[in-house]
């Protein structure tokens, strides 16, 4: 078993206590970090701020190369990065090797990026009281970062931080999950021990809400950028006083079977997007509104496919679902199943749940007012609600405080189109479930769903200041 260590700066440190993370799964001790201090998030933060400027006084073409480096490095240790996720979270294998191969892309679509960010010109003499002038505006990087990251992706939404950040020739300070120290310690190793390394660009601390509230209230971070929970999140806010804030937040996300939509097929995506990492995913697909039309067929062609899936330990190739991150979270998901029942929904597939193993359920019969459809269940917990059409399901869809992404199964053009631009959410997929994401798009949600975008392109916008120019 290896230690997670600090890193102020480039250096690495050790602190006088330590914490165990356990498997979900079997309950070993799979890794242990640090126990870190305000005192250390301070220090932490005064490095990166000292490092600043050498960070933005660095070449473009070594901070390209930096990253480069690392995406080649996360590529020549896939398996063992695999292998830590699976440890710490319980991510099933399978899953744990595609999310290395994402954080290698999320990286290197970073790198790519980057080279061709710029400012351009502006015409002064567009307007009567302008005059002629080289005017242009330029990109430059914010100075200090803090990151903050979840669980449920711990290293692909680390990458998702750090490559953008760094390669806009920020410093950063940044406080992974408790429930997955290795997998960013490791992370984080390849990119100080680059020989393309900008010195003391990157720190690494651990530790609870004192060390996050630390790093937020400070002065000395100029950009916040979190992932988590929505109550955490308004904590942030309050907290961060003037600076840039990005927050992805909680989802609800929804889906609506048009009658004219492929039902094979569809049911075949809303079990992967209601049940992939078992459900522990912002936009795990949680409601599912079904025209009256085709209701009862889509719930028994859905439940059919949610039986195929294979539930069981994580480190086997086949398994689909393994552990929920603790019993916590598995009772939990229990009590919501329970709470929709005494409401009057009924599961269409068996509610099983043994330790940290939460089988999937489709709860069908559920109406608006039942609590599983009005809040985030974060679990592998799916429901059915009956619609007349579109025009029914639309503003059932947008009654929830998130927007995150939501989806609509159809083959009608007209109603796709009407569902762009219906449907309140920072990402909308025609014919696909709202789980999907491609690295290199836009994300992020409205409402409580949180504020910023990320996807290397617009992270680097939100982690980088416009100076305007004018040489008269």
């Amino acid at each position: 078993m290896t230690d997670a260590k600090v890193f102020f700066g480039s250096t690495e440190a050790q602190t006088e206590s330590w914490s165990e993370r356990r498997s979900p799964f079997d309950g070993r001790v799979v890794s242990r970090a640090p126990v870190c201090t305000a005192d250390d998030a301070h220090k932490a933060l005064q490095i990166a701020k000292t490092a600043a400027k050498t960070a933005k006084d660095s070449p473009l073409s070594q901070r390209c190369a930096w990253l480069h480096d690392v995406a080649a490095r996360l590529r020549e240790n896939k398996e063992e990065m695999a292998r830590t996720i699976t440890d710490e979270v319980g991510k099933p294998i399978a899953f744990s090797r595609i999310e290395v191969d994402r954080a290698i892309e999320t990286v290197t679509l970073a790198a790519e990026t980057m080279r061709t960010m710029g400012g351009e010109t502006i015409n002064t003499d567009a307007m009567p009281s302008g005059k002629k002038t080289t005017a242009f505006y330029l990109r430059e990087p914010v100075g200090v970062i803090a990151a903050i990251t979840p669980f449920n992706f711990p290293l692909n939404l680390v990458a998702h931080k750090l490559a953008p950040a760094l390669v806009a020739g920020n410093t950063v300070v940044l406080k992974p999950t408790p429930e997955a120290p290795l997998s960013a310690y490791r992370f984080a190793k390849m990119f100080i021990e680059s020989p393309y390394a900008v010195k003391d660009a990157l720190s690494v601390v651990y530790g609870d809400a004192e060390v996050g509230s630390t790093l937020v209230s400070s002065d000395i971070p100029r950009k916040i950028s979190f992932t988590g929970s929505v109550p955490v999140g308004n904590i942030i806010t309050r907290q961060a006083g003037i600076k840039k804030v990005s927050l992805e937040l909680g989802g609800n996300a929804a889906t609506f079977i048009d009658r004219s939509a492929d039902l094979d097929a569809a049911a075949e995506r809303c079990a992967q997007g209601a049940f992939v990492n078992s459900g522990q995913v912002c936009i795990s697909l949680q409601r599912i509104y079904v025209d009256a039309a085709v209701y009862d067929a889509f719930a028994q062609k859905l439940a059919d496919r949610t039986n195929e899936l294979t539930v069981g330990s994580p480190y086997d190739d086949a398994t689909f679902m393994g552990p929920l991150i603790d019993e916590e979270a598995a009772q939990r998901a229990l009590s919501w199943v329970q709470s929709a029942i005494d409401e009057g929904a009924r599961p269409v597939t068996e509610v099983r749940c043994e330790g940290t193993m939460f089988h999937p359920v489709v709860m069908a019969d559920v109406t608006d007012d039942m609590a599983i459809v009005c809040e985030e269940v974060f679990a592998p917990i799916v429901s059915l609600v009956k619609v007349d059409g579109f025009d029914d399901a639309a503003p059932r869809m947008n009654d929830s405080p998130y927007g995150l992404q939501f989806s609509v199964f159809t083959n009608d053009l007209a109603l796709a189109r009407r569902a762009i631009g219906e449907l309140e959410a920072g990402g909308v997929v025609i014919n696909d479930m709202p789980t999907l994401r491609f690295d290199i798009q836009p994300y992020g949600g409205v409402k409580l769903s949180g504020v910023g975008r990320e996807g290397p392109r617009f992270a680097i916008e939100e982690m980088t200041e416009i100076k305007s120019v004018v040489i008269a």
